[in-house]
């Protein structure tokens, strides 16, 4: 059964996700979402499984796209951010970004 997190991580990593790593979003959302041409992207919530993201594309359609975690079901909130982070990194491999150091 997919873990759910609690409303207040919820609140916590999406409020961090939306608010100081849109870029990241986006590029995440290029590496792994099957929708061509993402030019935004807003993390709209995640599980034990992966991360979903309400994306826009540069014909101005909307999609819902989901991303599982890269290694694999999580159920605590310090691995939310090791698994963004891991999306973060093989993103900018798959893209060719240089990625930038993690705090």
């Amino acid at each position: 059964m997919t873990h759910e997190f609690d409303e207040t991580t919820l609140r916590g990593v999406l409020g961090h996700m939306n608010n100081d790593h849109v870029d990241d979003n986006v590029l995440i959302t290029r590496a792994f979402a099957a929708v061509p041409d993402v030019v935004s992207a807003e993390m709209v919530h995640f599980d034990g499984d992966g991360g979903r993201w309400q994306v826009v594309t540069a014909t101005g359609s909307h999609e819902t796209v989901t991303i599982p975690w890269p290694g694999g079901p999580i159920t605590e909130r310090p691995e939310v951010r090791r698994e963004v982070v891991a999306l973060y990194d093989a993103a900018c491999a798959r893209l060719g970004v240089t990625p930038r150091p993690h705090a």
